[in-house]
């Protein structure tokens, strides 16, 4: 499967963003150990290491959720496609991760020195919700360049080739 020159340089990106991930959340959490002593004084390390998972499922998250849009993208190319792909769910989600990610920055508070901890605090949560709204954008181009005519597109239905659900192993 990794055959495919672009396939293999998808993962070489892929790599490239997960490792830039990691680097964020080191510097996200050095800076924080250092800001936090300025801001909040606490005597609880408990809290710390819960917090400091809450980040590292932050940026799992991240990688996941925009990992989840790129089969389909892909998948859309290969086949010049979208067909039987719902736009409603992507606008829906557009919705959704906009709202989102609008809500974090709207709540940011307005002294500058909260500002960047609040940032570093929310980093993951902004990156997954604005970083998968870039890639939705990416999927609506692809309903635009792709879209057939109505006449054009019953043709097309009888001569594909490859069904549109295909379990991965035989594809």
């Amino acid at each position: 499967i990794l055959g495919s020159k672009s396939l293999r340089n998808f993962c070489v990106t892929w790599i490239v963003v997960c490792t830039a991930l990691c680097v964020v959340l080191l510097c996200q959490l050095v800076l924080r150990n250092q800001a936090q002593s300025t801001v909040i004084k606490r005597n609880n390390s408990s809290l710390n290491m819960i917090e400091m998972s809450g980040f590292i499922c932050g940026y799992i998250s991240c990688v996941f959720y925009l990992g989840s849009r790129f089969p389909q993208l892909y998948k859309n190319f290969q086949r010049r496609s979208t067909e039987g792909t719902s736009y409603l769910l992507f606008a829906l989600a557009m919705m959704g991760n906009c709202t989102y990610g609008l809500s974090l920055v709207l709540k940011m508070p307005a002294t500058k020195p909260l500002q960047a901890l609040y940032l570093l605090h929310h980093l993951p949560w902004l990156v997954g919700s604005f970083g998968v709204l870039f890639l939705d954008v990416f999927v609506t181009v692809q309903f635009l360049l792709y879209h057939q005519p109505k006449e054009r597109q019953a043709s097309l239905v009888a001569l594909e080739v490859e069904p549109l659900l295909v379990s991965e192993e035989t594809a």
